[in-house]
């Protein structure tokens, strides 16, 4: 009897054992992510501080492991688990190769800048991991509870890691108002998750979106303020004007590669929440927050381009520049056709390409005990440096939409469904503040071939660093010159 009983104990937790193991197989890479996370934590805290650089080489490992557990997943199932709070599909895939991939260069980036100014270096690391676990567990999100975690495993992190540098008024400064204000974003979703949660009695998409087709007329208004509270919500996290106001403050402020990090893998995460919940959960609700997201996308555009020729500082400059990109974006999603929301994605990702090389080249720049923040400080860069001279054209040209840089074409994507919904004026309003915005990206540019430098002394980096810096760059020039690769790549996600 004993020996029968003990059969049936081990057949049924090899049933238990299969049933639970795709759910499980679902998330592996955060579990991967995770659990390296956690063992570079143990590592750094017993590392004599000579030995710190072995942290720095297993947060690499731990990026490059996930990524290749995500490349394994199959990119043609949708597959959604325990209970419908995690989705596996080809929109989460590609989103979350580019977030490890973008993590990965900016850790290499940020090593020898943080290196130099004694900064932290683990904890850089693990805050930084732990904020990309939360753009996966983000991406991933299929619920009101997981969007809403994810959202703030990512955003947590990364109000210390501006901070880091404590004995820094700026620095302490820019980490209250990015954590002020990333608080009331959250508030501000969080209220209307709660909305949403009260009128359809469930956290996940789905559920939501097939309840929202029986909704009575007394819950409709309830329904609109929660559209509304969740708008609000990932405008404060995406910076889209008019809620773009800790957008400059927080950029100049933090350490520059902590700015690196903030204007690069978030937005890919806070595209993915914004098309959950508002192209999957409140579809039905389209025409209404079209009208939202037309005006977070003339005011993106128009503040941001108009703004940023005013300044001097070039991470504030940048600042305003990724507000107006953000507005660019907008008009994608805005089209709620399937080919706007592949040009989004692609605008999304071409934005973070363009970014992260942009923000690298502020990190070059800056030597140890010397903060190279301002446009004047790129004076002659083509003399000092003719081939960091070039890359930096490259990223100027795709920033502001100037072909053969990929820039162009994104910016080119984003516009054809808004055209083709008869939104002429829109695009039109999009080209002229385009031009405007030409300005200040010339001006750099005149900055580095036309003026004299202070300093004659050629740049010097890292050879890894050359590496990742010219493969990053060439890789906005290549896929300007073949962009239907990467074009084609959104497009399969939203058929």
């Amino acid at each position: 009897m004993l020996q029968r009983a003990s059969c049936n104990q081990v057949f049924y937790l090899r049933q238990i054992t299969m049933f639970y193991l795709p759910e499980f197989n679902s998330i592996a890479p955060e579990l991967c992510l995770l659990a390296m996370t956690c063992v570079v934590l143990l590592v750094d805290l017993f590392l004599p501080a000579k030995r710190r650089a072995f942290t720095y080489f297993l947060a690499q490992v731990a990026l490059l492991v996930t990524a290749a557990l995500v490349m394994g997943m199959n990119t043609d199932l949708i597959q959604i688990a325990f209970n419908g709070h995690i989705i596996v599909d080809p929109l989460a895939i590609i989103l979350k190769l580019f977030i490890l991939v973008t993590g990965f260069f900016v850790f290499l980036y940020a090593h020898n800048y943080i290196n130099d100014r004694q900064v932290a270096r683990g904890d850089f690391y693990l805050l930084g991991l732990f904020s990309i676990l939360g753009m996966l567990v983000l991406v991933s999100g299929h619920s009101l509870l997981t969007i809403y975690l994810g959202l703030e495993l990512l955003s947590l992190p990364l109000y210390a890691m501006v901070a880091l540098q404590r004995d820094t008024i700026v620095r302490a400064e820019a980490a209250m108002k990015y954590f002020v204000m990333g608080a009331l974003a959250s508030g501000m979703l969080l209220y209307g998750m709660s909305l949403l949660y009260g009128v359809t009695n469930s956290l996940i998409i789905s559920d939501i979106f097939a309840v929202l087709h029986n909704i009575g007329p007394n819950n409709e208004l309830l329904v609109s303020m929660a559209m509304v509270f969740i708008v609000v919500g990932f405008a404060f996290k995406l910076g889209a004007a008019p809620f773009h106001m800790w957008v400059p403050d927080v950029y100049q402020g933090a350490p520059t590669s902590t700015t690196l990090l903030i204007s690069s893998a978030p937005k890919l995460a806070a595209f993915a929440m914004m098309i959950r919940l508002l192209t999957d959960a409140l579809v039905l609700l389209t025409p209404d927050w079209q009208q939202l997201l037309m005006v977070l996308a003339v005011l993106s555009i128009m503040l941001g381009n108009v703004l940023a020729i005013a300044q001097t500082n070039i991470k504030r400059l940048f600042a305003y520049s990724a507000i107006s990109h953000i507005g660019f974006m907008l008009l994608g999603v805005l089209s709620g056709t399937a080919d706007g929301y592949a040009a989004a994605l692609f605008y999304i990702i071409v934005y973070v390409i363009t970014g992260v090389a942009g923000f690298a080249m502020v990190i070059l720049m800056s030597q140890k005990g010397y903060e190279a923040e301002n446009i004047e400080d790129f004076k002659g860069l083509s003399a000092r440096s003719p081939w960091f001279a070039f890359l930096m054209l490259v990223v100027i040209f795709s920033m502001a939409g100037i072909p053969p840089a990929v820039g162009f074409f994104a910016k080119l994507a984003v516009l054809q469904p808004i055209i083709a919904l008869g939104y002429l004026w829109l695009a039109g309003l999009a080209v002229v503040f385009s031009v405007i915005g030409a300005y200040y990206y010339l001006r750099i540019i005149k900055v580095m071939y036309f003026d004299a430098p202070d300093n004659p002394t050629a740049l010097s980096s890292p050879l890894d660093f050359r590496l990742a810096f010219s493969c990053n760059v060439l890789a906005i020039l290549a896929l300007g010159i073949l962009p239907n690769f990467l074009l084609a790549a959104c497009r399969s996600v939203f058929l």
